[in-house]
């Protein structure tokens, strides 16, 4: 109920602000999906909350709650805790509890924001949103956000159609596994620029 009252109060500053339209929505079915979305703002994270209607969750750096307001607001919005310099089990665990609950699951691949100038690439992906969405046999929504989110500026941010990873359900999850799954991620993304 929270976070549907702060996502109804923060629509309409975000509204004018950081005018966004929102294509593919319709690819967002019910159930449990991991959304896989390159990273160039930390406004990223907040219009894809505040533009879509179903609460969704996310990992975010451990350094983001270290201030205790802030940590918070994120776990409200259902940000789960993760250190990105080693393995981070449970953070995962949390992941998967959070997509066998039929929910969605928002990660950055790219495991920090794109500096680059040019917005209209992306970085390597690590493997792990792979690796949780085969763990969890739940769909990837591949997402593209166009353009770094800026004040007064138009942002695009496109949902496209669901993909399945089934092909490597059971298999052992070994550096080749997952580098191919993350490959079509990648490509996946890649085709909504």
């Amino acid at each position: 109920m929270f976070f549907h009252i702060c996502r109804f109060l923060a629509w309409l500053p975000l509204a004018i602000f950081y005018p966004t339209r929102i294509r593919g929505r319709e690819n967002l079915k019910k159930g449990k999906a991991v959304l896989c979305a390159n990273h160039t703002s930390n406004m990223d994270i907040v219009l894809i909350l505040a533009n879509t209607y179903e609460k969704k969750y996310t990992l975010a750096k451990k350094e983001l709650f270290k201030n205790k307001f802030v940590s918070a607001l994120l776990k409200s919005y259902g940000g789960i805790c993760i250190d990105r310099e080693k393995p981070d089990l449970s953070a995962i665990k949390k992941s998967l509890k959070v997509l066998s609950n039929d929910k969605k699951l928002i990660i950055f691949p790219e495991g920090t924001r794109n500096k680059d100038e040019n917005t209209e690439t992306m970085g390597k992906l690590k493997t792990g949103a792979a690796m949780i969405a085969i763990k969890a046999k739940a769909p990837v929504i591949p997402v593209w956000i166009s353009r770094r989110p800026k004040i007064f500026r138009r942002t695009t941010i496109t949902f496209g159609k669901p993909i399945s990873l089934e092909q490597y359900y059971g298999q052992r999850l070994g550096d080749e596994v997952l580098n191919e799954a993350t490959n079509i991620i990648f490509e996946k993304i890649d085709e909504l620029r």
